[in-house]
């Protein structure tokens, strides 16, 4: 079949380009003489390239390219595939096959750039030939003849300066790279490689950047325009200068016509076609920094920052956008019902967990990500105040020597810590004598914490932190039990999801699955829960933070359904929190200023953050249905331990 044939037969197009074959004679007769003359003065060229190979010994080795990965941008999507970022570094490129690159693009681009590509071996004798006469003539490089092979191996091995060696040695690597690939896999390569314009590197990301689509269906208009910009793709950009760009279209188009690759017809529909342009996209700002920037770290932290940037991984978060944006629109609502309440310079961070998975459903790093990069989610460390005591009370009920109908006393007590003594105390600076831990934790007394926290050993109580993830420095000092350490609001959620799951932990994790760009699985996060607490403690716990809500002081994290949760307010007003879960989500909310100041004098965690966090859940939960806790009689009560 003949190449003419097959540029004009519809049912052909989606052949391979290594079964195409070219036209052999383009050349009208008023020019044979010329071409004659050229062709045996290029010739004479191409014999002495062979002789010339021998010297240039310190050239690369091109058999390398077998192995050849160009760099990669990484891209970052949400739960459900939405792109949410990518991040590269100089070179923005997503490789693709041949076979998922428009036949129009490949036609175009090889009428425009080497329309004997499937018939030289790396050097074509009539372009050599042609540069040399005009290089000759002007006594300066002015015309490179190069093939695409010549380019590629420029491209990926040479310097970008014009010489006579540079070309030299063009002409040799071209030589011996064509005897190392096929000719689909130097096109291939090519197409994957070369710059088309603000920093896009490889068809793939051009096409989405200059046209919104894939490589693969870009049509013929559009595929003569891509073509045109090679030479020089900044000047000849249509987002810079769209009548050049049309005028380079229509160069292609007519090479592509002059070569019988289309017809009459398609040229003119062509030119005539509307051109829809997409946007420049790279160096985009994240849809969602929060999330993106906290992937990022953990994936550096697994790979190096090298392999994020240049690898090409494909990245599946555990994150639905609309549920962050949501979060994120919560957050800086109540960022101005707390200014107006007089909480000036206030800061928030919000942490989503699926207790089932431990995945991160949303993360709010901040009131503002465009004002503050700090991302105080995972960041931060704050002192959580008396949301650290459900982790006392659930060491006391895994030690099998307490219940929540245990009572304890709520009376004055000393301790010799350190150099002095620590007297505990409770907020409201009174004492309500025996109750029950009930009720202790219902109301946040603080003197019962800290004397079942003794009972029990903080050495215990830390160990039950490690368990949980928590791994901020602590010491077994009696004000432990009142939250006197640093802590994370990602470590809070994710411990008080432990107990949602009844003691049933898996790592917590933003990244549900990352691939390579061929599909090779890197990083799969199937949730594979491992028993770490008791789970009959983990369900007393629960029984009790439920009081918490219906009678204490979480009152205002009530949503009309099940839930468990502790208030969390630092002795200088610093730091307040709400932690609370249902069986479906357990989410940390966190109030407090950067400057780690007092917020204002009588903040709380229940009077000012449970209403945040009741805000948010009950727009999370809204087509979740209601599920009431396991209670603790489910489970096999724990055996007294005496040590």
């Amino acid at each position: 079949m003949s190449s003419s044939k097959f540029f004009v037969d519809k049912q052909s197009q989606n052949q391979s380009l290594s079964n195409f074959e070219f036209l052999r004679g383009v050349g009208q007769s008023t020019g044979a003489t010329l071409l004659l003359i050229t062709m045996l003065a290029s010739s004479v060229l191409a014999g002495g390239l062979v002789g010339l190979a021998i010297s240039f010994r310190n050239l690369p080795d091109v058999r390398q390219l077998r192995n050849f990965f160009p760099s990669e941008t990484t891209y970052i999507y949400d739960i459900k595939g939405k792109l949410l970022a990518s991040i590269h570094g100089e070179a923005n490129r997503e490789v693709v096959p041949l076979d998922k690159i428009s036949p129009d693009l490949k036609r175009a681009v090889l009428a425009s750039e080497d329309s004997y590509f499937y018939e030289h071996h790396g050097i074509n004798p009539v372009g050599v030939g042609r540069a040399a006469l005009v290089n000759w003539v002007s006594g300066e490089v002015r015309e490179g003849g190069s093939t695409i092979t010549m380019q590629l191996v420029k491209n990926l091995f040479l310097s970008q300066k014009r010489a006579f060696t540079r070309k030299i040695a063009e002409a040799v690597l071209a030589i011996r790279l064509e005897q190392v690939l096929t000719k689909d896999e130097i096109l291939e390569m090519y197409l994957n490689q070369v710059y088309w314009g603000h920093n896009n590197y490889g068809i793939q990301t051009a096409a989405r950047t200059y046209f919104n689509k894939s490589a693969a269906s870009l049509n013929l208009a559009e595929s003569a325009m891509m073509a045109g910009l090679i030479p020089a793709p900044e000047e000849f950009s249509p987002f810079v200068n769209m009548k050049l760009a049309k005028q380079r279209q229509k160069e292609v188009l007519g090479r592509m016509l002059e070569l019988n690759w289309i017809s009459q017809q398609e040229y003119d529909q062509a030119l005539k076609q509307k051109i829809k342009l997409g946007k420049i996209k790279s160096f985009q700002p994240s849809a969602l920094p929060y999330v993106t920037n906290t992937v990022a770290q953990e994936l550096i932290k697994k790979f190096g920052r090298e392999a994020l940037l240049r690898d090409g991984m494909r990245v599946q978060t555990t994150v639905d956008t609309s549920f962050q944006l949501m979060a994120e629109k919560t957050i800086k609502k109540w960022h101005k019902i707390l200014t107006r309440q007089g909480l000036r310079k206030n800061q928030m961070a919000l942490v989503a967990i699926d207790p089932r998975t431990h995945f991160v459903k949303a993360l709010v790093g901040g009131v503002d990500s465009k004002t503050s990069e700090f991302n105080r989610a995972t960041q931060a460390h704050r002192q959580p105040g008396s949301s650290f005591k459900p982790f006392v009370y659930y060491t006391a009920f895994a030690s099998g020597r307490f219940t929540p109908r245990t009572t304890v006393l709520d009376t004055p007590v000393s301790y010799r810590d350190g150099n002095g003594r620590y007297y505990p105390r409770n907020y409201d600076r009174t004492f309500m004598g025996a109750i029950p831990i009930r009720t202790a934790l219902a109301q946040s007394r603080n003197v019962p914490a800290v004397k079942i926290g003794k009972a029990v050993g903080m050495n215990k109580v830390i160990a039950t932190c490690r368990t949980l993830g928590i791994m901020s420095p602590m010491l077994p000092v009696s004000s432990l039990p009142l939250g006197a350490i640093g802590v994370t609001p990602l470590e809070m959620a994710s411990a008080y999801a432990t107990f949602a799951n009844y003691g049933w932990q898996s790592p917590p994790t933003m990244i549900a699955r990352v691939t390579d760009s061929s599909g090779n699985i890197l990083i799969d996060n199937t949730p594979k829960p491992k028993l770490v607490l008791n789970p009959w403690a983990s369900a007393a716990i629960l029984d009790v933070m439920q009081t918490v809500v219906q009678k204490g002081t979480g009152r205002g994290a009530a949503i009309g359904r099940p839930v468990a949760g502790k208030t969390g307010t630092t002795s200088s007003e610093k730091d307040i929190w709400f932690i609370g879960t249902v069986p479906q989500l357990t989410t940390a909310i966190w109030v407090g200023r950067d400057d780690n100041r007092q917020l204002s004098r009588h903040a709380t965690g229940g009077g000012m953050v449970a209403p945040i966090w009741s805000d948010f859940m009950q727009k999370a939960l809204e087509d979740v249905p209601v599920k009431s806790f396991k209670r603790p009689s489910e489970f096999s009560r724990p055996k007294p331990n005496k040590s």
